[in-house]
C-alpha cells in the first residue's frame, strides 16, 4: 500500500537494514567470506517455450538455440564437473526436475560428489511468476515430489526458473517446506523474509551480476572478461569481508561457460579462488542457510 507520506509500495517481506549497522559475526572456522558456485542444470521444450538464445530466434522449431542449450547437458556440464573435481570445489546444483527424466545419470553424478541439489522448478521453458496461485502451487508440488522421490527428501532451497516470482511465491515455498530461496539479490548477507503463514523463509544471496546468462547473452561479455569479473568480485569482497561477513555466489550455466573458449579463462579464475580456500569458506547455499539460522535466528 502507498499513501502521501509513503508513496512507494513495499513488498512487506523485510525491513530496510544498512550493512554497516548490523552485528558483525564470523562464518564457520572464523571465516568472513562465504563463496559458493551454483551450477544451473536446465531443461527446455523443443519447439516451444522460453530459453536463452545464442542467436535471434528464427521461428520454431528453433534448432540453433535448442541444440546449443542441449549441448550443455550432454557435454558442457561434464567438463564443469571435471573442473570441480580438479579444484575440489563443492557445488550447488540448481536442477530442473525434468532433468531426472531427460538426462539420466546426470543428477546421480553430482549426488555422488556430495553436491547439494537445489530446487529449480520443472523446466526453464516456463516462468512460475506468470501463473495463478493454484497453478503455481501445482508446479512447485510437482517438482518437489520428484525431488523427494529421487533425492530422498525435499531440497532445502529453491531458485525459480528465470528468477520469476509471483506476489505469493515465498509463501508457497515456505508452505511446501523450503527453508531458503535464491531469487532475491538485494543484499550480500542472508535476510529473513516474512510469509503469510508466519513461517519465515531465508533469502540467500544469488548474484545477478556474477552470472553468465546476463553477462554473456545480454551484455555480450567475452569469456576472459567474465572470468575477470569473477576474479575482481572475489578480491573486492574478500577485502570488504574484513568489516562484515559476506556471501559471494558464482552462477554458471553449462551451455555457456562449459564452452571451451569460456571454460579456459573461468578455470583460471576458479583456481585463483580455490587457492585461497584457507581464507574463505568454500561452501554451498544450504550450509550458509543453516549457519546463518544458528548465528541469527529469525525474530519478527
Amino acid at each position: 500500500m502507498t499513501d502521501a507520506a509513503h508513496p512507494t509500495r513495499s513488498h512487506g517481506r523485510f525491513p530496510y537494514s544498512a550493512l554497516p549497522d548490523r552485528p558483525v559475526f564470523d562464518w564457520p572456522d572464523g571465516k568472513r567470506l562465504a563463496v559458493y558456485v551454483a551450477l544451473n542444470v536446465e531443461c527446455f521444450s523443443f519447439g516451444e517455450g522460453d530459453g536463452a538464445q545464442l542467436a535471434p530466434k528464427g521461428g520454431e522449431p528453433d534448432v540453433l538455440n535448442a541444440s546449443w542449450r542441449e549441448w550443455g547437458n550432454r557435454v558442457g556440464v561434464w567438463r564443469l564437473r571435471d573442473l570441480a573435481d580438479e579444484l575440489e570445489l563443492p557445488l550447488a546444483v540448481l536442477l530442473n526436475s525434468a532433468a531426472y527424466r531427460d538426462c539420466p545419470g546426470l543428477a546421480e553424478a553430482f549426488r555422488a560428489r556430495g553436491d547439494e541439489i537445489v530446487g529449480h522448478g520443472r523446466t526453464n521453458a516456463e516462468r512460475q511468476g506468470t501463473l495463478g496461485e493454484a497453478a503455481e502451487r501445482a508446479l512447485i508440488r510437482e517438482a518437489s515430489d520428484l525431488y523427494r522421490r529421487h533425492e530422498g527428501s525435499l531440497p532445502a532451497g529453491w531458485l525459480g526458473p528465470w528468477i520469476s516470482e509471483s506476489a505469493t511465491t515465498p509463501d508457497l515455498l515456505a508452505e511446501e517446506g523450503y527453508g531458503y530461496l535464491l531469487d532475491w539479490m538485494h543484499d550480500d548477507q542472508p535476510v529473513w523474509m516474512r510469509t503469510r503463514g508466519g513461517k519465515p523463509i531465508l533469502s540467500v544471496p544469488y548474484s545477478h551480476e556474477i552470472n553468465d546468462i546476463p553477462a554473456v547473452t545480454t551484455r555480450l561479455v567475452s569469456g576472459p572478461d567474465f572470468a575477470r569479473m569473477v576474479s575482481d568480485q572475489f578480491h573486492e569482497m574478500l577485502a570488504a569481508s574484513r568489516r562484515a561477513p559476506l556471501v559471494m555466489s558464482i552462477a554458471l550455466h553449462p551451455y555457456l561457460v562449459g564452452q571451451p573458449h569460456r571454460l579456459r579463462p573461468l578455470r583460471e579464475a576458479l583456481h585463483e579462488i580455490a587457492a585461497r580456500r584457507d581464507e574463505i569458506w568454500l561452501t554451498r547455499p544450504g550450509e550458509i542457510a543453516r549457519a546463518f539460522g544458528e548465528i541469527a535466528p529469525f525474530e519478527d
